[in-house]
């Protein structure tokens, strides 16, 4: 039996360890989150393709279209991976995922968040430059988007 003293109270099994459940209202939150963004990027899939067999829109349409498209699958993808970690590091162990989907520390979630991050960024930095957006403005984003990518770049590299 530990010793307590005289100060503290005995510890009950299971008592502070149970909070870590309420870590499972973030990580449904951001399953349900990846969850609806992957049905509203494949409903817009199917409206897109069907679109395309109804009249003579211009290809470049079709690629922003898509383009778009891809940043919402992105999105989604993203809260998955965060629903994911948060369950691994507060709840329980998922058996049989990919090595590159466990995780160990917050660290290992922030690096991998910060590697999705930095595509999101690209791909819609690709999609304001396919819309044609005025130049200087397309600078100011990707100057923006550059700097964002410096900053969580460095602080990758000071964490390992």
């Amino acid at each position: 039996m530990p010793e307590t003293s005289p100060n503290r109270p005995a510890r009950r099994p299971g008592g502070f360890s149970l909070t870590r459940f309420v870590v499972l209202i973030p990580a449904l939150g951001m399953l349900l989150g990846a969850v609806t963004l992957t049905v509203v990027g494949a409903i817009e899939v199917g409206q897109t393709i069907l679109s395309a067999f109804g009249g003579h829109p211009e290809a470049k349409d079709f690629v922003i279209a898509f383009v778009e498209i891809a940043d919402v699958f992105l999105l989604a993808v993203v809260l998955f991976i965060i629903a994911i970690g948060l369950y691994e590091l507060f709840i329980d162990e998922i058996p049989g995922l990919p090595a590159w989907l466990v995780f160990h520390s917050l660290d290992d979630l922030k690096s991998q968040l910060i590697g999705v991050v930095v595509v999101v960024l690209g791909v819609f930095f690709l999609g304001r430059a396919l819309h044609g957006d005025d130049a200087l403005n397309l600078l100011y984003l990707g100057g923006g988007i550059a700097a964002v990518t410096a900053a969580l770049s460095l602080f990758l590299r000071a964490k390992h």
